[in-house]
């Protein structure tokens, strides 16, 4: 037979296990809210890359004439705005934009970044790349 003296403790201990169980859970939620504000910060700079590229492929379209000063090592005024932009957007962002004329790709556009968010080591950069045609305008 169970007396009342060999149940002593029972519920101190149910008390404990629930409360650890409690703090268990709650760890786990801070570590999902974490995980879910980081992927959040690089879909933001993944959508910044994408908007950049658009920017400055707009730019090459309106001035059709002068694409190729666009490219890496042209000089264009835009084009160096555009780098400062790209530092000034993505953390740690660079870009690079290639220009290819030939009859295989007439006035093809790479248009390339590289980012790498502060809480990430080095050697872990992120790439956005996006490859575009200038055509010519119809007079």
């Amino acid at each position: 037979m169970y007396t009342m003296s060999r149940q002593k403790g029972s519920i101190l201990i149910e008390g404990l296990v629930s409360v650890l169980i409690f703090s268990i859970g709650i760890l786990a939620l801070m570590g999902m809210q974490s995980v879910a504000i980081k992927n959040a910060s690089h879909a933001k700079y993944r959508n910044d890359a994408a908007q950049l590229a658009n920017q400055i492929f707009s730019q090459m379209m309106v001035d059709q004439n002068n694409v190729p000063t666009y490219a890496d090592g042209g000089g264009s005024v835009a084009r160096q705005a555009w780098d400062v932009q790209v530092a000034n957007t993505l953390p740690n962002g660079t870009g690079t934009i290639a220009y290819v004329d030939t009859v295989a790709t007439p006035r093809q556009v790479t248009i390339t970044m590289n980012w790498r968010a502060p809480d990430e080591p080095v050697g872990s950069d992120h790439q956005y790349v996006t490859t575009a045609s200038v055509m010519r305008a119809m007079n």
